[in-house]
């Protein structure tokens, strides 16, 4: 039993502790480790080094709210009907699909598995899946501190608000200082409930508004950044066209957002260390994760964009690679420093993964959707190789337009929604998306169309509809 080998490792009789830090926006090159020249992200890289480190892994969709209620529930988003970022509002030639903008106090949710289990169960920071009564707190988290009302902050710095977005202040940190920075303050609160929590069990939830816009940062750290940033300066182009009004950047060069990652960094190191002080690292499972790609694509606007996914394809808002494959780097006594995973994954998976990680029982009837990646930690493989799906019937400031997509293999097909086209990729030898096969491969893209439509009907997923009003 996979508990057994967890307990033998760490020489004790009980049940290890989990901290989960979800990262916001985090792209999939955004990190040294996955490939980035530009970030410095040495406490990160460490992290994968003497863990497991995911090349496949996948959000379940490439904006917010819809993937944090996946991670959540281990429960595909158009099965929760939680399809768009919560606040979301627009249309087009198509009418957005509707969804629910909370998640329902019904579902079941990792905080309450571990809770019920007997953890102590903490929340910190961007939750973004509804406000009260539909908050942290009343979804199994004994403490929750600086979750606001929506998903962002109105300003990184002390005291975290502004007039203009009320809404989005964060709220109890008052007793903060002038200069103060939210990562940091994040990070301060994370390692008070370690301390107050260190005889465990407990699950933490660390959840930074970074690296999502406003991009600030400070000027100490921005500094160093602006200087490498010039040096990158070149006449070659900074983006390139994406879909019919946007535009994707090639180059992460952006000092602000760099200055960002490297705080958050800087956070989980502080983490890693109270961990080590405290005598807790070698039984505490430590997981980082991100919601969905980098913003490297927006609408109408060719420059100014934070990061860079190349050569991914796109960014946040789209279902390319660039906008769902993100960071997954797990760190846990029965997994072997070193461990590169390349068998894909979906944050559906990492509920009943956190659950066999740390000996509890899978909960099935709740996490439908997700199946333990356990097995491909430990160097074995899974009983069967997930198909992927995704849903997106929404118009996004990135530029996309709605849409879906699947992946069966190395086989990755996208369904735009306002014309019945379909593009074809073979991920094993374009995992850029360059080449659409589509119309040479027509029996692979009819079956991987049928395959997701069929699936769309099993998760009653809601679809657009046609816009009446709109001038064509």
């Amino acid at each position: 039993m996979l508990l057994a080998t967890i307990l033998a490792c760490s020489g004790r009789d009980r049940l290890p502790n989990v901290v989960l830090v979800i990262v916001d926006d985090l792209g999939w090159r955004d990190l040294g480790v996955y490939g980035s020249t530009f970030y410095d992200t040495p406490a990160i890289d460490s992290l994968a080094r003497t863990g497991a480190l995911f090349t496949q892994f996948y959000a379940a969709s490439p904006v917010c709210s819809p993937t944090r209620a996946s991670l959540m529930t281990g429960r595909h988003p158009a099965r929760l009907g939680i399809t768009n970022w919560i606040g979301g509002e627009r249309d087009g030639p198509l009418l957005q699909a509707e969804y629910e903008r909370q998640l329902a106090l019904e579902e079941y949710t990792l905080g309450e598995a571990f809770r019920d289990a007997g953890f102590a169960t903490g929340y910190i920071g961007k939750w973004h899946l509804g406000i009260a009564p539909y908050l942290p707190d009343s979804q199994g988290f004994d403490v929750t501190v600086a979750v606001n009302d929506g998903g962002q902050p109105s300003s990184y710095f002390y005291p975290y608000r502004d007039t203009r977005t009320p809404r989005l202040d964060v709220p109890d940190l008052e007793d903060g200082a002038s200069g103060e920075y939210l990562t940091d303050r994040l990070a301060a609160e994370a390692v008070r409930f370690i301390e107050s929590h260190r005889d465990g069990p407990f699950f933490l939830v660390l959840s930074h508004y970074a690296v999502h816009t406003p991009l600030q940062a400070p000027d100490e750290l921005v500094r160093p950044y602006a200087e490498r940033s010039q040096a990158l300066r070149t006449s070659d182009p900074g983006s390139v066209p994406e879909g019919p009004n946007a535009f994707t950047k090639l180059r992460q060069d952006h000092p602000v957002y760099a200055a960002m990652v490297e705080q958050v960094d800087r956070s989980l190191g502080r983490l890693v260390e109270t961990l080590d002080a405290l005598g807790l690292a070698e039984r505490t499972i430590v997981v980082l994760v991100s919601d969905n790609g980098g913003l490297s694509t927006v609408e109408g606007r060719e420059t100014g964009m934070p990061t860079s996914n190349e050569p991914l394809r796109a960014g946040k808002g789209w279902l390319y690679e660039g906008g769902i494959r993100i960071p997954l780097i797990v760190r846990a006594p029965a997994v072997a420093p070193g461990t590169v995973v390349t068998r894909p994954g979906v944050t559906m998976d990492l509920f009943p993964t956190l659950l066999d990680l740390v000996g509890l029982d899978p909960r099935p009837a709740y996490h439908l959707d997700g199946s333990s990646l356990v097995p491909l930690l430990v160097g074995a493989d899974r009983e069967t190789t997930p198909v992927l799906s995704w849903h997106f019937p929404h118009y996004h400031g990135s530029g996309n337009l709605p849409s879906g997509a699947i992946r069966a293999g190395d086989w990755k097909l996208i369904e735009w929604f306002e014309t019945g086209a379909v593009e074809l990729y073979d991920l094993a030898t374009d995992s850029a998306e360059v080449v659409d096969v589509a119309a040479v491969q027509n029996a692979v893209a009819d079956s991987l169309r049928a395959l997701l439509t069929e699936w769309r009907a099993a998760v009653a997923a809601a679809m657009p509809a046609t816009n009446p009003e709109w001038e064509r």
